[in-house]
């Protein structure tokens, strides 16, 4: 017979982490690049028609399309778009229902399941990163990542985009985080990919929970079921239709449950939310009992 732990060898490593990724606009909180327009006087849907969609037509990448939209809009003397204005964005944009005690609820979840279990909450989104650090969830993430805008050291009005985060980029800056690596290096993104031992990563991929809220995250839909973890779509309630349709893409890019943004105990999304933490707490405690721990 073998003696007590002889085994362990056999076993998988045991993190005793996990992370919960959310997107931010439509998912967490409404759009902020919408947010900041109508700030600015203007109609956001007007604004990206008349603004973005030829820009987009000429053939630019749609994020960077966003960011010079804004910095044409700041220099044209209707507006001026400042690091306060902007803030100013952030804090009175409202998270949706139920969100700020969504991440204790979490939390203890996590807890009453894995003692000591450690649960991080991140933000990778393509939203404009200055807007989201000034709302009331920034307090409580481990680590935000987004478009992120610079300000004219003298003037203080926004110049250019600082750095972009494409929808395909999603992935890298997950990579990234789960590694413990910087996503936004000097010698990035190559450095993303370097080889980790698996007892050193930050967070294992199966460990991670992700949320978002339609097309703009199929890639990280794809990448984390092909790796164990867990992808969870979102919508409003006026807009489940953007999911139309999802049947038909490759399956191994569909979500786990898809729910309406509301964050409220007991709702559909909180119940997917509770689920899925159990579900990576359980294998972390069922991990560290393999090893003796």
């Amino acid at each position: 017979m073998l003696k007590e732990h002889a085994a362990t060898t056999a076993t998988e490593s045991s993190h005793g982490r996990m992370a919960l990724i959310f997107d931010f606009d439509l998912t967490l909180a409404p759009s902020t690049l919408d947010a900041l327009v109508r700030r600015c006087g203007m109609d956001p849907e007007t604004w990206k028609r008349d603004r973005i969609e030829p820009l987009r037509m000429e053939g630019w990448d749609e994020i960077l399309a966003k960011s010079y939209a804004l910095v044409r809009l700041s220099r044209s003397g209707d507006v001026r778009i400042t690091q306060d204005l902007v803030a100013e964005v952030g804090r009175n944009l409202e998270p949706y229902e139920g969100t700020l005690d969504m991440f204790e609820s979490m939390r203890r979840t996590a807890r009453e399941v894995a003692k000591d279990v450690n649960l991080e909450f991140y933000v990778v989104s393509s939203g404009l990163y200055n807007v989201m650090a000034a709302t009331s969830i920034a307090r409580d993430l481990d680590g935000l990542w987004g478009t992120k805008l610079h300000f004219d050291d003298q003037t203080g009005e926004l110049d250019f985009p600082m750095l972009t985060v494409t929808h395909p980029e999603k992935v890298r800056y997950i990579l990234a985080l789960c590694k413990g690596l910087d996503p936004t290096g000097p010698n990035a993104p190559a450095h993303v990919y370097q080889d980790v031992p698996g007892d050193k990563w930050h967070v294992p991929l199966d460990q991670v929970i992700y949320a978002g809220d339609g097309s703009s995250d199929m890639a990280v839909f794809r990448f984390l079921h092909d790796r164990g973890g867990i992808a969870l779509g979102v919508y409003k309630s006026d807009q489940v239709e953007g999911w139309s349709g999802m049947e038909q893409v490759d399956p191994q890019r569909r979500v786990q449950n898809l729910a309406r943004t509301d964050y409220r105990e007991g709702s559909e999304l909180m119940q997917s939310l509770t689920l899925a933490v159990e579900s990576i707490a359980r294998k972390i405690a069922l991990r560290r009992l393999s090893r003796g721990e």
